[in-house]
């Protein structure tokens, strides 16, 4: 099964230009969603991706990123 990453473009709490080669690194073959999620509640005292349909949060873009690298699905050679 393909990964699926989104993010929110409106997050206050974090950086488009850093976090998405941050988390392109975790799948280079997974296109990352960018787009508001209507999260906005959540968005403003944190900030979030979702992963794989997990809603996961941090302190920090690199928080975020280690906690994403758990639910990456790995691809099995055949």
């Amino acid at each position: 099964m393909k990964n699926e990453i989104q993010i929110c473009d409106k997050c206050r709490h974090i950086r488009m230009k850093t976090l998405l080669p941050k988390l392109q690194k975790l799948d280079p073959d997974c296109p990352v969603k960018v787009g508001c999620k209507s999260y906005c509640g959540p968005c403003a005292r944190s900030p979030f991706v979702f992963i794989n349909g997990r809603y996961l949060t941090g302190t920090t873009e690199d928080d975020i990123v280690e906690k994403a690298r758990k639910y990456i699905r790995v691809k099995r050679r055949v």
